[in-house]
């Protein structure tokens, strides 16, 4: 299953720069992200700056949007559910989509659970969703481990994160520690004490973490500031994130944050928008990705991911990103079109009950 995710890494890696080499130097100005494509999507993402003139509201779907598109690509957070509960109409509009014949797949840069974790939260919600259809940010993190060949150094990971992404990496075969077993771990700082580090931890990888402790961030900055080439890996940059549909909750930008204030390092970013799982898509099923569309509710993972991509991208206000900051003049990452949620991907049938 990871041979041909990495394969597609390995020929991303070939077109030149991308979101998954490595960072050099400890003082990185930025995340290293794709080169812009020659697609007008990317294009835009670049020299548009006010969008009010060129991004319009689903209106028409069943014209301008459901005859174009083969596959659906959606986020999770924001966009199937916030929290732990399901946003309204979701399960329906996907049946319909089904049963038109599109296909769809679910991204999310969440690294909380592994694709079988995945599974098991779909079920709960009362979403039949086949686990080959699911794809998470600790699934890259692991698929990123096994391209680069980091088995074959002998070293260990230490992960400031949970379960989802020890699960993917014990299913690579690459070892590990830290993550939930160190959840209560506090250290002395008493005179003359110190944090004594392994030697051999080669990368640490940072995914949103809900018992991130001061232990876990300086045995990360020890890791990466004095063991030779440690690499500094983070499963995304989401400023917040949905842990309940009441509000927005610190996201992992915030444990990634944490990370590079104290060592002054960038990390390399596995999850959206960097290329991994569309490549992988894509070559697995030899999709088209002029037929594929991203839907997703933030402007700089989920849109950017479509739109750096060659995807079409579509933006739901059912997340984290407002009408406001959408049509702001400051805004340079402009989706095909946006919507309140995919409900409205239906608003066809709606307005033709109501007539």
């Amino acid at each position: 299953m990871y041979t041909k995710a990495l394969a597609a890494l390995t020929l991303a890696s070939a077109r030149g720069a991308s979101a998954f080499s490595p960072i050099v130097g400890r003082s990185a100005a930025s995340v290293v992200r794709m080169p812009v494509t020659s697609s007008s999507h990317a294009q835009r993402s670049i020299t548009s700056t006010a969008l009010k003139a060129s991004v319009a509201k689903l209106s028409e779907p069943a014209k301008d949007l459901l005859p174009d598109v083969d596959v659906f690509i959606f986020d999770c957070d924001g966009v199937i559910w916030r929290g732990d509960s399901v946003i309204e109409g979701i399960p329906e509009t996907l049946d319909k989509l089904r049963a038109m014949g599109k296909k769809t797949f679910f991204v999310t840069n969440n690294s909380t659970k592994s694709r079988k974790g995945y599974k098991k939260k779909f079920d709960s919600l009362g979403l039949d969703v086949p686990a080959e259809e699911i794809f998470s940010s600790s699934f890259a993190a692991a698929a990123y481990f096994e391209q680069t060949k980091f088995k074959d150094t002998g070293k260990k990971v230490y992960v400031v994160g949970e379960i989802g992404i020890q699960e993917e990496l014990d299913l690579v075969g690459v070892p590990h520690f830290g993550g939930p077993e160190d959840a209560g771990k506090q250290p002395d700082m008493g005179p003359g004490c110190a944090v004594s580090h392994d030697k051999d931890v080669g990368a640490v990888v940072v995914g949103f973490d809900r018992n991130i402790n001061y232990y876990k961030i300086q045995y990360a900055q020890l890791c990466i500031n004095e063991n030779p080439g440690c690499q500094f890996i983070a499963t995304n940059l989401d400023a917040v994130t949905h842990l309940t549909d009441a509000q927005e909750w610190a996201g992992n930008g915030s444990m990634v944050g944490a990370i590079k204030g104290c060592t002054g390092v960038e990390p390399t970013v596995v999850g959206k928008p960097g290329p991994l799982m569309i490549d992988y898509l894509c070559d697995k099923l030899s999709l088209d990705r002029n037929r594929i569309c991203m839907v997703g509710d933030r402007l700089d993972t989920d849109i950017l991911f479509g739109n750096d991509n060659g995807l079409k991208s579509l933006l739901v206000l059912s997340g984290v990103t407002t009408e406001e900051k959408l049509l702001s003049a400051e805004n340079t990452i402009t989706p095909d079109f946006y919507a309140d949620s995919i409900v409205d991907f239906f608003m066809d049938e709606k307005v033709g009950a109501e007539t």
